[in-house]
Protein backbone atom coordinates (compact mmCIF):
# COMPACT_ATOMS: atom_id res chain seq x y z
CA UNK A 1 0.00 0.00 0.00
CA UNK A 2 1.56 3.46 -1.17
CA UNK A 3 1.84 6.03 1.47
CA UNK A 4 -0.18 9.04 1.52
CA UNK A 5 1.37 12.30 -0.64
CA UNK A 6 3.07 14.65 1.71
CA UNK A 7 1.33 17.95 0.70
CA UNK A 8 2.70 21.18 1.57
CA UNK A 9 1.25 23.77 3.88
CA UNK A 10 0.16 26.64 2.58
CA UNK A 11 2.51 29.49 2.42
CA UNK A 12 0.57 31.79 4.76
CA UNK A 13 0.71 28.83 7.28
CA UNK A 14 4.14 28.90 6.81
CA UNK A 15 4.64 32.71 7.56
CA UNK A 16 2.57 32.38 10.64
CA UNK A 17 4.83 29.45 12.06
CA UNK A 18 7.82 31.60 11.11
CA UNK A 19 6.44 33.98 14.12
CA UNK A 20 5.70 32.08 17.43
CA UNK A 21 6.70 33.53 20.44
CA UNK A 22 5.47 36.63 22.38
CA UNK A 23 8.26 38.73 22.03
CA UNK A 24 8.06 38.58 17.69
CA UNK A 25 4.22 39.01 18.00
CA UNK A 26 4.63 41.87 20.19
CA UNK A 27 6.91 43.23 17.51
CA UNK A 28 5.19 42.81 14.71
CA UNK A 29 2.25 44.72 16.32
CA UNK A 30 4.54 47.83 16.02
CA UNK A 31 6.02 47.03 12.55
CA UNK A 32 4.82 49.25 9.90
CA UNK A 33 3.38 47.33 6.48
CA UNK A 34 6.55 47.86 4.20
CA UNK A 35 8.95 46.81 7.15
CA UNK A 36 6.50 43.50 7.46
CA UNK A 37 6.83 43.03 3.56
CA UNK A 38 10.62 43.42 3.87
CA UNK A 39 10.86 40.61 6.23
CA UNK A 40 8.22 38.24 5.12
CA UNK A 41 9.88 38.51 2.07
CA UNK A 42 13.82 37.98 3.53
CA UNK A 43 12.38 34.85 5.21
CA UNK A 44 11.33 33.30 2.17
CA UNK A 45 15.03 33.23 1.05
CA UNK A 46 16.70 30.18 0.60
CA UNK A 47 18.84 28.95 3.24
CA UNK A 48 22.28 29.47 1.64
CA UNK A 49 21.11 33.45 0.58
CA UNK A 50 20.63 34.12 4.40
CA UNK A 51 23.82 32.55 5.15
CA UNK A 52 25.39 35.24 3.19
CA UNK A 53 23.64 37.85 5.03
CA UNK A 54 24.97 37.01 7.96
CA UNK A 55 28.64 37.23 6.51
CA UNK A 56 27.50 41.06 5.51
CA UNK A 57 25.99 41.35 8.94
CA UNK A 58 29.73 40.32 10.31
CA UNK A 59 31.20 42.72 7.90
CA UNK A 60 28.69 45.45 9.29
CA UNK A 61 29.80 45.20 12.81
CA UNK A 62 33.24 45.05 12.13
CA UNK A 63 32.57 48.16 10.15
CA UNK A 64 30.65 49.88 13.22
CA UNK A 65 33.51 49.04 15.37
CA UNK A 66 36.13 51.02 13.61
CA UNK A 67 32.85 54.22 13.76
CA UNK A 68 33.17 53.44 17.48
CA UNK A 69 37.05 54.25 17.59
CA UNK A 70 36.44 57.45 15.07
CA UNK A 71 34.20 58.81 17.58
CA UNK A 72 36.95 57.94 20.52
CA UNK A 73 39.42 59.72 18.35
CA UNK A 74 36.88 62.75 17.95
CA UNK A 75 36.04 63.23 21.55
CA UNK A 76 39.73 63.38 21.92
CA UNK A 77 40.37 65.63 19.74
CA UNK A 78 37.40 68.40 21.26
CA UNK A 79 39.26 67.81 24.34
CA UNK A 80 42.84 69.32 22.83
CA UNK A 81 40.38 71.97 21.42
CA UNK A 82 38.28 72.68 24.45
CA UNK A 83 41.23 73.30 26.26
CA UNK A 84 42.44 75.91 23.80
CA UNK A 85 38.85 77.70 24.15
CA UNK A 86 39.31 77.47 27.91
CA UNK A 87 40.53 81.64 28.01
CA UNK A 88 37.92 82.46 25.77
CA UNK A 89 35.27 81.26 28.31
CA UNK A 90 36.74 82.97 30.73
CA UNK A 91 36.73 86.34 29.33
CA UNK A 92 33.06 85.64 28.38
CA UNK A 93 32.20 85.26 31.86
CA UNK A 94 34.35 88.01 33.33
CA UNK A 95 32.31 89.93 30.77
CA UNK A 96 29.01 89.10 32.31
CA UNK A 97 29.82 89.32 36.07
CA UNK A 98 31.20 92.87 35.07
CA UNK A 99 34.53 92.01 36.76
CA UNK A 100 35.84 93.43 32.96
CA UNK A 101 34.36 96.06 30.85
CA UNK A 102 34.93 94.92 27.11
CA UNK A 103 37.04 97.92 24.91
CA UNK A 104 35.51 99.44 21.81
CA UNK A 105 37.07 97.09 19.58
CA UNK A 106 35.72 93.88 21.36
CA UNK A 107 32.55 95.61 20.82
CA UNK A 108 32.90 95.85 17.70
CA UNK A 109 30.08 93.45 15.70
CA UNK A 110 27.61 94.61 12.97
CA UNK A 111 24.11 94.63 13.74
CA UNK A 112 22.46 93.82 10.66
CA UNK A 113 20.32 91.41 12.34
CA UNK A 114 19.18 94.04 14.87
CA UNK A 115 17.99 96.41 11.66
CA UNK A 116 16.09 93.47 10.13
CA UNK A 117 13.43 93.52 13.11
CA UNK A 118 9.96 94.72 12.02
CA UNK A 119 10.80 98.55 13.75
CA UNK A 120 6.76 99.21 13.51
CA UNK A 121 6.55 96.50 16.49
CA UNK A 122 9.59 97.03 17.81
CA UNK A 123 8.60 100.83 18.36
CA UNK A 124 5.05 99.61 19.52
CA UNK A 125 6.49 97.25 22.26
CA UNK A 126 9.17 100.38 23.18
CA UNK A 127 6.53 102.99 23.41
CA UNK A 128 4.24 100.15 25.82
CA UNK A 129 6.93 99.91 27.70
CA UNK A 130 7.35 103.52 28.45
CA UNK A 131 4.08 104.13 28.67
CA UNK A 132 4.05 101.59 31.62
CA UNK A 133 7.14 103.35 32.82
CA UNK A 134 4.99 106.28 33.12
CA UNK A 135 2.35 104.80 34.84
CA UNK A 136 4.68 103.36 37.28
CA UNK A 137 6.16 106.66 38.22
CA UNK A 138 2.70 108.00 39.18
CA UNK A 139 2.05 105.70 41.49
CA UNK A 140 5.01 107.32 43.15
CA UNK A 141 7.17 103.94 43.02
CA UNK A 142 11.14 104.02 43.10
CA UNK A 143 12.88 104.96 40.02
CA UNK A 144 15.95 103.45 38.22
CA UNK A 145 18.90 104.27 40.24
CA UNK A 146 20.59 107.43 38.94
CA UNK A 147 23.65 109.23 39.31
CA UNK A 148 24.25 112.63 40.30
CA UNK A 149 24.05 114.09 36.73
CA UNK A 150 20.37 112.61 37.10
CA UNK A 151 21.40 110.05 34.57
CA UNK A 152 19.80 106.39 34.89
CA UNK A 153 23.11 104.10 35.82
CA UNK A 154 23.83 101.31 33.84
CA UNK A 155 24.23 97.48 35.47
CA UNK A 156 27.66 96.11 36.04
CA UNK A 157 28.05 93.05 33.46
CA UNK A 158 24.84 91.60 31.56
CA UNK A 159 22.63 90.77 34.83
CA UNK A 160 20.66 87.44 34.82
CA UNK A 161 22.88 86.19 32.30
CA UNK A 162 22.24 82.46 32.79
CA UNK A 163 18.78 82.62 34.08
CA UNK A 164 17.50 84.23 31.43
CA UNK A 165 19.36 81.69 28.65
CA UNK A 166 17.62 78.96 31.35
CA UNK A 167 13.76 80.56 30.79
CA UNK A 168 14.50 81.47 27.17
CA UNK A 169 14.88 77.46 26.69
CA UNK A 170 11.49 75.12 26.81
CA UNK A 171 13.59 72.28 28.17
CA UNK A 172 14.36 73.66 30.80
CA UNK A 173 11.89 76.40 31.70
CA UNK A 174 9.50 73.36 32.46
CA UNK A 175 11.93 72.93 35.53
CA UNK A 176 11.77 75.89 37.14
CA UNK A 177 10.17 77.05 39.66
CA UNK A 178 9.02 80.54 41.29
CA UNK A 179 11.31 79.66 44.48
CA UNK A 180 14.12 78.53 42.14
CA UNK A 181 14.62 82.01 40.49
CA UNK A 182 16.24 83.81 43.60
CA UNK A 183 19.14 80.73 43.64
CA UNK A 184 19.32 81.40 39.46
CA UNK A 185 20.23 84.61 40.10
CA UNK A 186 23.34 83.92 41.25
CA UNK A 187 23.89 81.40 38.22
CA UNK A 188 27.37 83.44 37.18
CA UNK A 189 28.64 80.75 34.49
CA UNK A 190 27.72 77.47 32.56
CA UNK A 191 30.77 75.43 31.49
CA UNK A 192 31.67 71.99 30.68
CA UNK A 193 34.66 69.45 30.77
CA UNK A 194 35.30 66.15 28.58
CA UNK A 195 36.37 63.24 30.60
CA UNK A 196 38.88 61.44 28.39
CA UNK A 197 37.59 58.50 26.52
CA UNK A 198 40.27 55.72 27.78
CA UNK A 199 38.95 56.31 31.42
CA UNK A 200 36.70 53.44 32.61
CA UNK A 201 34.11 56.26 32.80
CA UNK A 202 34.31 58.30 29.59
CA UNK A 203 31.51 61.23 28.94
CA UNK A 204 31.38 64.62 30.18
CA UNK A 205 30.84 66.98 33.03
CA UNK A 206 28.70 70.03 33.26
CA UNK A 207 29.37 72.84 36.00
CA UNK A 208 27.32 75.44 36.99
CA UNK A 209 29.18 78.19 38.84
CA UNK A 210 27.19 80.36 41.69
CA UNK A 211 27.84 83.44 43.33
CA UNK A 212 28.02 82.99 47.37
CA UNK A 213 24.26 83.33 47.89
CA UNK A 214 21.90 82.34 51.05
CA UNK A 215 20.61 78.63 50.29
CA UNK A 216 23.75 76.44 49.55
CA UNK A 217 27.58 76.45 50.66
CA UNK A 218 28.39 74.91 46.84
CA UNK A 219 30.42 77.09 44.83
CA UNK A 220 29.59 74.81 41.99
CA UNK A 221 26.98 72.43 41.01
CA UNK A 222 28.39 69.53 39.05
CA UNK A 223 25.98 66.89 36.88
CA UNK A 224 28.26 64.03 35.32
CA UNK A 225 27.35 62.06 31.80
CA UNK A 226 28.67 58.74 31.23
CA UNK A 227 28.85 57.77 27.32
CA UNK A 228 29.05 54.43 25.83
CA UNK A 229 31.36 54.82 22.52
CA UNK A 230 31.02 51.24 21.75
CA UNK A 231 28.15 49.43 20.06
CA UNK A 232 25.73 47.63 22.56
CA UNK A 233 26.56 43.93 22.94
CA UNK A 234 22.52 43.07 22.97
CA UNK A 235 21.98 44.84 19.67
CA UNK A 236 25.35 46.00 18.04
CA UNK A 237 23.98 46.62 14.53
CA UNK A 238 21.98 48.91 15.65
CA UNK A 239 25.00 51.40 16.55
CA UNK A 240 24.85 54.95 15.25
CA UNK A 241 27.43 56.70 17.70
CA UNK A 242 28.21 57.19 21.18
CA UNK A 243 25.45 57.40 23.79
CA UNK A 244 24.33 58.63 27.23
CA UNK A 245 24.04 55.53 29.24
CA UNK A 246 24.39 57.22 32.97
CA UNK A 247 24.23 60.04 35.00
CA UNK A 248 25.20 61.35 38.75
CA UNK A 249 24.77 64.83 40.12
CA UNK A 250 26.06 66.26 43.19
CA UNK A 251 25.39 66.52 47.00
CA UNK A 252 23.99 70.08 47.67
CA UNK A 253 25.20 71.44 51.00
CA UNK A 254 21.74 73.35 51.76
CA UNK A 255 21.57 76.21 54.51
CA UNK A 256 19.50 75.45 57.24
CA UNK A 257 15.37 75.46 55.92
CA UNK A 258 16.61 76.55 52.65
CA UNK A 259 16.16 73.54 50.50
CA UNK A 260 13.71 74.22 47.58
CA UNK A 261 14.02 70.27 46.53
CA UNK A 262 11.52 69.21 49.60
CA UNK A 263 8.86 70.65 51.73
CA UNK A 264 6.65 69.94 54.77
CA UNK A 265 3.71 69.09 54.55
CA UNK A 266 1.24 68.30 57.57
CA UNK A 267 -1.75 65.87 57.43
CA UNK A 268 -4.49 64.83 60.27
CA UNK A 269 -4.44 61.40 61.51
CA UNK A 270 -7.13 59.63 63.32
CA UNK A 271 -6.39 57.76 65.88
CA UNK A 272 -7.59 56.11 68.96
CA UNK A 273 -6.85 59.22 71.08
CA UNK A 274 -8.09 61.47 68.86
CA UNK A 275 -6.83 63.71 65.46
CA UNK A 276 -2.90 63.94 65.90
CA UNK A 277 -1.30 66.31 63.71
CA UNK A 278 1.75 64.57 61.43
CA UNK A 279 4.24 66.61 59.48
CA UNK A 280 6.26 65.12 57.09
CA UNK A 281 8.43 65.53 54.01
CA UNK A 282 7.92 64.97 50.62
CA UNK A 283 10.06 65.77 47.14
CA UNK A 284 9.13 69.10 45.61
CA UNK A 285 9.27 69.93 42.08
CA UNK A 286 12.56 72.20 41.66
CA UNK A 287 15.57 72.97 38.55
CA UNK A 288 17.57 71.31 40.67
CA UNK A 289 16.37 68.14 41.24
CA UNK A 290 18.30 67.85 38.12
CA UNK A 291 21.65 67.06 40.28
CA UNK A 292 19.87 64.19 42.18
CA UNK A 293 23.69 62.43 43.23
CA UNK A 294 22.33 59.08 42.95
CA UNK A 295 23.44 57.36 40.52
CA UNK A 296 21.39 56.53 37.33
CA UNK A 297 21.39 54.58 34.30
CA UNK A 298 19.95 52.71 31.23
CA UNK A 299 22.61 50.58 30.36
CA UNK A 300 20.70 47.35 31.72
CA UNK A 301 23.29 47.02 35.10
CA UNK A 302 19.87 47.73 36.93
CA UNK A 303 16.13 47.44 36.06
CA UNK A 304 14.61 51.18 35.80
CA UNK A 305 10.70 51.94 35.83
CA UNK A 306 9.40 53.00 32.78
CA UNK A 307 8.61 56.62 34.23
CA UNK A 308 12.66 57.00 35.44
CA UNK A 309 13.66 56.02 32.21
CA UNK A 310 11.66 58.43 30.28
CA UNK A 311 12.88 60.91 33.40
CA UNK A 312 16.81 59.97 32.40
CA UNK A 313 16.37 60.39 28.99
CA UNK A 314 14.68 63.73 29.41
CA UNK A 315 18.31 64.66 31.84
CA UNK A 316 20.47 62.97 28.94
CA UNK A 317 18.99 65.08 26.19
CA UNK A 318 19.10 68.57 28.02
CA UNK A 319 22.86 67.28 29.74
CA UNK A 320 23.76 66.90 25.92
CA UNK A 321 21.72 70.26 24.10
CA UNK A 322 23.26 72.27 26.74
CA UNK A 323 27.08 70.81 26.04
CA UNK A 324 26.61 70.72 22.10
CA UNK A 325 24.27 73.72 21.60
CA UNK A 326 23.76 76.31 24.82
CA UNK A 327 27.42 76.91 26.14
CA UNK A 328 29.19 77.39 23.14
CA UNK A 329 26.98 79.92 21.67
CA UNK A 330 25.52 80.87 24.77
CA UNK A 331 25.05 84.71 23.82
CA UNK A 332 22.87 83.64 20.78
CA UNK A 333 20.40 81.95 23.54
CA UNK A 334 20.53 85.21 25.79
CA UNK A 335 19.50 87.24 22.74
CA UNK A 336 16.84 84.76 21.22
CA UNK A 337 18.80 84.57 18.02
CA UNK A 338 19.21 80.84 18.19
CA UNK A 339 16.17 79.79 19.47
CA UNK A 340 14.29 80.63 16.18
CA UNK A 341 16.37 78.11 14.39
CA UNK A 342 15.70 75.51 17.18
CA UNK A 343 11.69 75.64 17.21
CA UNK A 344 11.86 76.24 13.20
CA UNK A 345 13.10 72.35 13.29
CA UNK A 346 10.51 71.27 15.73
CA UNK A 347 7.33 73.60 13.88
CA UNK A 348 7.90 71.60 10.49
CA UNK A 349 7.90 68.13 12.05
CA UNK A 350 4.74 69.07 13.48
CA UNK A 351 2.94 71.23 11.01
CA UNK A 352 1.59 67.41 9.75
CA UNK A 353 -0.06 66.40 12.61
CA UNK A 354 -1.40 69.71 13.35
CA UNK A 355 -3.46 69.65 10.23
CA UNK A 356 -4.82 66.42 11.48
CA UNK A 357 -4.98 67.98 15.09
CA UNK A 358 -7.29 71.09 14.57
CA UNK A 359 -10.11 68.27 13.27
CA UNK A 360 -9.99 66.51 16.49
CA UNK A 361 -12.56 68.19 19.04
CA UNK A 362 -10.81 66.67 22.12
CA UNK A 363 -7.89 68.09 21.29
CA UNK A 364 -5.99 70.57 22.99
CA UNK A 365 -2.69 71.86 22.14
CA UNK A 366 -0.25 72.71 24.06
CA UNK A 367 3.39 73.71 22.94
CA UNK A 368 4.92 75.18 26.60
CA UNK A 369 2.60 78.15 26.08
CA UNK A 370 2.37 78.61 29.72
CA UNK A 371 6.40 78.75 29.54
CA UNK A 372 6.72 81.28 26.82
CA UNK A 373 9.10 84.12 27.53
CA UNK A 374 8.19 87.68 28.33
CA UNK A 375 9.90 88.99 24.56
CA UNK A 376 7.38 86.42 23.24
CA UNK A 377 4.21 87.58 25.41
CA UNK A 378 4.70 91.01 24.40
CA UNK A 379 5.65 90.11 20.66
CA UNK A 380 1.71 88.60 20.23
CA UNK A 381 0.39 91.02 22.28
CA UNK A 382 1.45 93.95 19.94
CA UNK A 383 0.42 91.67 17.01
CA UNK A 384 -2.82 91.42 18.56
CA UNK A 385 -3.13 94.95 19.08
CA UNK A 386 -2.46 95.62 15.46
CA UNK A 387 -5.26 92.94 13.73
CA UNK A 388 -7.49 94.86 15.57
CA UNK A 389 -6.14 98.04 14.69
Amino acid sequence: MSEPETQNPPAEEEEEKAIKSPEELALLQDMTELKMQAISSYRKLPKPVKRRTKALKKLLSKSLEMEADYYRELHELERKYLSKQHSLGDRRRDIVSGDIEPTDEDCEWPSDDEEDVDTNLANQITDKVTITEEKSDDKGEEPNDVNDKGDEMAPNGIPNFWLTILTNLEMTQAMIQDYDMPILEKLTDVSYTLLSPESSRPGFRLDFHFAPNDYFNNSVLSKEFYMRFEPASDDPLSYEGPEIVRCKGCNINWKKDKNVTVKTVRRTKKGKGGNKSVTKVVPSDSFFNFFNAEENGIDGDEEVDEETETLLQTEFEIGQFLRERVIPRAVLYFTGEALEDDYEDEDEEESDDDEDDDDDEDFRPNRGGGHRTMQQRQMQQVQQNCKQQ
